[in-house]
């Protein structure tokens, strides 16, 4: 069940003064057309952990167990650039254990960002000392949310699935983050593939952990005719990108008005976002939040 935002934070989560975005930052969101289009967000926020080399991940990597008071602040960045957008999927989020003060992070991002609704998926459970999770935010009342376990020969690995619009012929997000493994990949493809064979206006997003070439021509999604993001969109490592590993995906029924990756660079992956068109009817359904 998605929850439905409360008025004021619990009190184990100090109200946040929200970050300031930038300039260059909001000129990216600038052009996005609310009520005409949704402004789409993937971000993988390696638990709020911020690297800025390789060699972080050996003199930060007690953060990944331990809480650490900046963590917050980078928390707090992240949820300015969350507020410019609609629908958001992340992935490395804590759902409140040691390692995060006992912060649900993905409630911490949406109440500091302003979204009414949101959807934490617990994929890897290790009690206090990690909730290893995937989040959905949105500004927008889904029809449905349906949360899936991924396959794998190491479990741990899940997907959100996001219905919106018009029941009979509804917009679906999937948002994911896929093993590192190709044979694992191709699995978990062909079970997002059952998913959402059905439906014409479907947007697949997260940290896939494999380029666009591969994920269209060597795995399950092939056929589909999905479109990714124009050109080469590097986002990692988030100092120097050069690997293409987060995407979204669209079908071909939907309009793409602006994509890219977010230069935004507090996590060890970049954000990517996508300006999608929504189909002919949907404005009503949503109008209202």
């Amino acid at each position: 069940m998605y929850h439905k935002m409360k008025s004021k934070l619990r009190d184990l989560v100090a109200v946040p003064e929200v970050a300031r975005v930038t300039e260059s930052d909001r000129s990216f969101a600038a052009e996005f057309e609310p009520h005409r289009h949704l402004r789409l967000l993937s971000f993988n926020i390696q638990v709020g952990i911020s690297t800025s080399s390789y060699h972080h991940y050996l003199t930060r990597s007690w953060q990944h167990f331990l809480p650490h008071q900046r963590r917050t602040e980078n928390l707090n960045r992240i949820a300015g650039l969350l507020q410019q957008y609609d629908v958001v999927a992340l992935q490395e989020v804590d759902g409140g254990s040691l390692r995060s003060g006992f912060v649900n992070q993905v409630q911490f991002l949406a109440e500091a960002s302003g979204f009414p609704y949101w959807y934490q998926q617990l994929n890897r459970n290790l009690g206090k000392f990690a909730q290893h999770s995937n989040g959905l935010l949105s500004r927008y009342r889904p029809l449905e949310v349906e949360s899936h376990r991924l396959p794998g020969v190491i479990p741990g690995r899940g997907a959100i699935m996001v219905r919106y619009g018009d029941h009979r012929d509804p917009l679906v997000l999937v948002m994911m983050h896929l093993s590192l493994g190709k044979a694992a990949q191709v699995r978990q493809l062909s079970y997002v593939r059952e998913l959402i064979k059905d439906y014409r206006h479907v947007v697949l997003m997260g940290d896939m952990n494999s380029h666009a070439e591969q994920l269209l021509e060597q795995t399950p999604l092939k056929g589909l005719d999905l479109v990714p993001l124009p050109g080469v969109a590097h986002t990692f490592p988030s100092w120097r990108p050069d690997k293409a590993l987060d995407h979204i995906l669209v079908s071909p029924s939907l309009s793409v008005r602006r994509a890219g990756v977010v230069p935004y660079p507090v996590s060890d992956h970049l954000p990517i976002a996508l300006d999608v068109a929504l189909p002919q009817g949907y404005l009503e359904s949503f109008g209202g939040r």
